[in-house]
């Protein structure tokens, strides 16, 4: 086991992995910018080192510096928890090449997963069901033509090197498809250093359902179960729960295996995520993979009672994975807390949190970095916390959760907490009838 170990990361996750280590007795050494000399995650840890500025180019996503914070604190294994370096292939080549492990997959299988159009090509030639689409990157805006009139509109435009919504476009028709295309490379680059997109078929109404997994160093990978992550604003989650609404036992299984046939089509170990997207008519297809512990993974947590942040450690020194069937047990669903104002489109909402009251009870866990007096920097993602209800089923869960959220109190800051619960509340929520619009159906009402 790992004595010691940098946390490459901020904010929510960032105390986490640091809960995590303190658990398992390992030291924890975190990392931090100017703007975060005043934040939990560097004083909750057992070191702290400042590698720069603000701006995370020169600070978070500078690996130089982070290396050098690893070995002057002789550290043996570096965290990178999600977003920032979690998926880049060459800064985990680079802390192996300096001895230091890297806490997730291979540098081989990052980069697989990392280019989205390739590892498409990889999981199909698995048998993985994919949504019809380009054939690896197109840098032609008329190819990107021929390939949307081959399928059909809508189609999507995505980066193929990105995630979180950035570098992606829908377009309905000829006249949009071009300038979504130049506006789409435009954004990839700028926020992954890559231009290449790649397109698929939209599918209207179309649920997003992720499978978590867990893979040894020596062969072994199981899935705990799956993931409702529908209700999302400018594409990023918003609501997530587990077990997923409405999935029959066959459909869950054939997705469950489909999720194991994808992440050994790259050879893929420690904790990952398969996406897939449910079209209306039930049939499934592959989007992409995600190679790193997900922003909503306290729910499978929740009802399997696996610590994924600790078995991502015990994988990464080469243990054994342990076991070969979990059997989740219950609903849990997790709702974002950002600070955004809802009726201005979810602009960020930076500021001072004058005031906070975190929910409690029953089946509530609050995952969060701030408290009173903090200052929610405009530097990075605005995620204030995670409020995540258990329940015997789903129905207990969605009491819960609701009852939460009209808990959740800040002063300073605006927080979409509201609309969370008025989305759980409402009665499409409540029987199962999820999608991508259901956020759109309750902004009228937020005034």
């Amino acid at each position: 086991m790992f004595r010691r170990i940098l946390i490459a990361n901020r904010g929510e996750i960032a105390v986490r992995i640091i809960r995590a280590c303190r658990q398992m007795g390992v030291t924890s050494i975190a990392v931090y910018s100017t703007a975060d000399r005043d934040s939990l995650h560097a004083s909750l840890a057992d070191e702290s080192v400042c590698i720069g500025p603000p701006d995370p180019g020169e600070s978070y996503l500078n690996i130089p510096a982070i290396i050098s914070a690893a070995e002057v604190t002789d550290t043996q294994a570096v965290h990178p928890g999600y977003g920032f370096l979690s998926e880049n292939a060459k800064f985990a080549s680079i802390c192996r090449e300096c001895h230091i492990e890297f806490i997730g997959p291979s540098a081989q299988a990052l980069s697989l997963s990392g280019d989205k159009a390739a590892c498409r090509q990889a999981v199909e030639a698995a048998g993985v069901p994919v949504v019809p689409g380009s054939e690896g990157i197109i840098k032609d805006p008329d190819v990107a033509m021929k390939v949307a009139q081959k399928i059909g509109f809508p189609v999507v435009v995505k980066a193929a090197f990105g995630g979180g919504g950035k570098g992606m476009r829908v377009a309905h028709n000829d006249a949009t498809l071009k300038h979504d295309v130049a506006l789409a490379v435009t954004e990839a680059e700028a926020s992954f250093g890559d231009g290449g997109v790649y397109i698929e078929k939209f599918l209207e109404g179309a649920r997003h359902i992720e499978f978590q997994i867990l893979a040894d160093a020596h062969g072994r990978i199981i899935t705990l179960g799956e993931r409702e992550c529908s209700i999302q604003r400018r594409h990023q989650k918003l609501i997530e729960e587990t077990p997923g609404p409405g999935l029959s036992a066959s459909l869950r299984a054939r997705m469950a295996k489909a999720a194991l046939r994808a992440a050994r089509a790259i050879s893929y170990s420690n904790a990952g995520t398969v996406e897939f997207l449910l079209a209306p008519n039930g049939q499934f297809y592959f989007i992409e993979f995600n190679a790193r512990i997900q922003v909503e993974h306290g729910i499978t947590e929740e009802v399997t009672g696996i610590d994924l942040v600790r078995e991502q450690i015990r994988l990464a020194t080469g243990e054994h994975l342990g076991y070969s069937t979990v059997l989740p047990e219950g609903a849990a669903i997790e709702a974002r807390v950002y600070a955004e104002d809802p009726e201005l489109n979810f602009r960020p909402s930076p500021g001072v949190i004058r005031r906070l009251h975190l929910p409690g009870g029953p089946g509530i866990r609050v995952d969060t970095h701030v408290y009173p007096g903090y200052e929610v920097p405009r530097y990075y993602d605005s995620l204030l916390a995670k409020v995540i209800a258990r329940g015997k089923d789903r129905s207990e869960a969605i009491e819960r959760l609701y009852a939460a959220l009209e808990e959740f109190t800040t002063e300073g800051v605006t927080n979409t907490a509201r609309i969370c619960a008025r989305i759980v509340r409402g009665d499409r929520f409540r029987r199962g009838d999820i999608g991508p619009d259901l956020v759109d159906e309750y902004l009228p009402s937020m005034g």
